[in-house]
């Protein structure tokens, strides 16, 4: 079986009445044994747990009205697409490209990140805020500014 992998974007249907029922009847179903997919004409296949959850997760994103993507580690993309992802400005990513904070290939005058970078730099940077905020309050109870801040004084 050889086949391309390709971006693909699934967008909510215009009446998600049928995907909304679907999602609340998934809602606090615990995984089965062993999950199956069952085509129209009736054949069956079983489904490995990680990708049922993954199905889950697409039936509760869309009955929500989001927009699934899915794309392969190994896609390109460009400088405003992953901006876009990192919900940052195009400069600002260009600033982390020239900085060496994220891995980038030029295609003649253009830049060009893989996906699996940009993932790379979003979990990385999460775990370096948790890490921050995690280190500033322990910081500010160690210093006893929760028992500051208990009793609040009145401003007027």
């Amino acid at each position: 079986m050889s086949s391309t992998l390709r971006e693909r974007t699934l967008l909510p249907p215009e009446d998600p009445a049928d995907l909304v029922r679907f999602a609340r009847g998934l809602v606090g179903v615990e995984a089965p044994a062993r999950a199956k997919l069952v085509g129209p004409d009736g054949s069956q296949i079983d489904i490995p747990e990680e990708l049922y959850g993954v199905l889950r997760d697409v039936v509760n994103a869309l009955s929500q009205g989001m927009a699934i993507s899915i794309a392969p580690h190994n896609t390109m993309l460009t400088t405003q697409e992953a901006a876009d992802l990192l919900n940052i400005s195009r400069p600002t990513l260009v600033r982390l490209l020239s900085d060496g904070e994220i891995p980038h290939t030029l295609r003649g005058r253009h830049r060009r990140v893989l996906l699996r970078d940009i993932l790379d730099y979003s979990e990385r940077t999460r775990a370096e805020r948790r890490s921050a905020l995690d280190q500033m309050a322990t910081d500010a109870e160690d210093d006893g500014l929760y028992d500051a801040t208990a009793d609040p004084r009145p401003t007027r």
